[in-house]
């Protein structure tokens, strides 16, 4: 060990999320659980391809008002 090696340093943060993380073992499960919820989805293939055909195509320049 190096004399010059300062003590471990932890933050307020750091030490808080530990001290959660003690008094709620489950916290890291429902964090997964609500991710899924929301986020991690398997894409509909036919939803997809129906809203790709449904697409209009863009005019070149989008804000020239139509000639009459």
């Amino acid at each position: 060990m190096s004399i010059f090696r300062r003590p471990d340093y932890e933050s307020e943060i750091t030490r808080f999320i530990t001290q959660l993380k003690q008094q709620k073992p489950t916290l890291e499960s429902e964090q997964r659980q609500g991710r899924e919820l929301l986020w991690d989805k398997t894409p509909d293939r036919g939803t997809w391809q129906a809203y790709r055909a449904a697409e209009v195509p863009q005019k070149p320049y989008v804000y020239q008002t139509e000639a009459k």
